[in-house]
């Protein structure tokens, strides 16, 4: 994940991050970083529908899954 540094926000912005971390229960950082996706047109359920059309597109992928790979993995060296 990158990082970024904003300079100069208003107050009043900070002000109304914070309580909207405060009723939503989460921390200033994260209201930004929700405030940054939806700008930017990255919301959550955008990203999983997204994902729901390139599903839709590939279809199911024979044969195991990477899950099961693993654990046969871990079942044969254990």
């Amino acid at each position: 994940m990158a990082q970024i540094l904003i300079r100069n926000i208003d107050e009043s912005v900070l002000v109304r991050l914070r309580q909207r971390a405060a009723v939503s229960g989460t921390s200033l950082e994260e209201e930004a970083r929700r405030a940054l996706s939806a700008a930017a047109g990255l919301t959550r359920e955008a990203a999983l529908a997204r994902l729901d059309a390139v599903r839709a597109k590939i279809g199911r992928i024979e044969g195991t899954s990477p899950h099961e790979d693993l654990r046969r993995d871990r079942a044969r060296d254990g």
